[in-house]
């Protein structure tokens, strides 16, 4: 199969070194000079140093011959949220076209299966997703996720472009639960990593019983994923979804994870950091920071209640501080759970 990744950031290096084994893969990048450099060094050192590319993956750095190479193949588009309309706009017409990236886009708080109704009807599109941090799969460690697509065709065609010995991919019929999985889990991240930052910055000053511990972490991530679900059905999500990969598995990745940036964003805000040095310190998108405001503005239009998601977006914005936010949370009048 030929395949064209577009986007050589981490996830879509990633990807492109485990499909490469098996398919004709090409790797797109925007910055000719990243090409170069990746061309010259045998690997991507500015997104995802340490891992060597294989000799047999295509580098390039114009779109029209990316595109060329899979016209009758698979697109995968990795670049962020906010750049999937424009390469949607430039796909051929009636090409197979999936995406890794995952989130709202910022404005019109669209979904990208959204996004790609309104502007190019004519593709046949989805999502591959779940949870899965891109030096681990470039590292060949084992890893699950999901090809989901409305066209079963299509969703099958991602199992087949990715799956193999130690990379497993699932098929699925709902990208809406798939795509609202992806967007809400980093903002979940975020609230996990403030509160496991208040434990940390807490146990530092020997003073740990001042600060939210494992308990809360426990009931954040388990309350994030009732709010997932709420948020999923209201836009037209299965149940389903959200018990696998792309809904509590990526949330647990996301919360939990060392290399998680929505998690590392939470736990440096917790250290009263600006939010604008935080995101120069990670150098890379950290997704949730761009999509807390607009899960927040969907749900309120679908009057769905989203308490975390409030509170992030608050600490964010700089109208609460990160312990009063957690704060609130813990404090909120009891209900039933379900």
């Amino acid at each position: 199969m030929k395949i064209s990744i577009l986007g050589a950031g981490a996830w879509g290096t990633a990807l492109a070194i485990q499909a490469a084994a098996r398919h004709e893969v090409l790797l797109w990048a925007r910055d000719e000079t990243l090409v170069r450099d990746m061309q010259s060094g045998g690997s991507n050192a500015r997104y995802l140093p340490g891992a060597a590319l294989p000799a047999s993956l295509r580098l390039e750095g114009r779109l029209n011959e990316a595109l060329a190479h899979a016209r009758e193949g698979l697109i995968i588009i990795a670049t962020p949220m906010a750049a999937l309309r424009d390469m949607l706009l430039q796909m051929p017409a009636g090409a197979r076209v999936m995406w890794l990236c995952k989130g709202f886009e910022a404005g019109t708080g669209l979904l990208g299966h959204e996004i790609a109704r309104e502007v190019r009807p004519d593709l046949r599109v989805g999502i591959l997703s779940g949870p899965s941090f891109a030096q681990e799969v470039a590292a060949g460690q084992p890893t699950a996720l999901v090809s989901a697509s409305g066209d079963a065709e299509l969703a099958q065609l991602g199992v087949q472009a990715f799956h193999g010995e130690r990379l497993r991919v699932y098929s699925s019929s709902d990208p809406v639960g798939v795509e609202v999985g992806g967007a809400v889990k980093n903002v979940m991240a975020i609230a996990v990593g403030i509160a496991d930052g208040l434990r940390q910055r807490a146990e530092a000053a020997g003073e740990p019983e001042q600060a939210p511990g494992l308990n809360a972490r426990a009931a954040l991530i388990t309350r994030g994923l009732a709010e997932m679900l709420r948020l999923g059905l209201a836009l037209g999500a299965q149940t389903e979804t959200f018990m696998g990969l792309s809904g509590m598995g990526d949330l647990v990745l996301t919360a939990t994870g060392d290399l998680s940036r929505n998690r590392r964003v939470g736990l440096l805000l917790a250290q009263d950091l600006a939010l604008s040095d935080i995101l120069q310190q990670l150098g890379h998108v950290a997704e949730g920071v761009y999509s807390a405001p607009t899960v927040l503005a969907r749900a309120r239009a679908k009057g769905v209640d989203m308490p975390i998601t409030e509170a992030v977006v608050a600490v964010l914005d700089g109208r609460l501080s990160p312990r009063a936010g957690v704060d609130l949370l813990m404090g909120r009048q009891a209900r039933a759970e379900h």
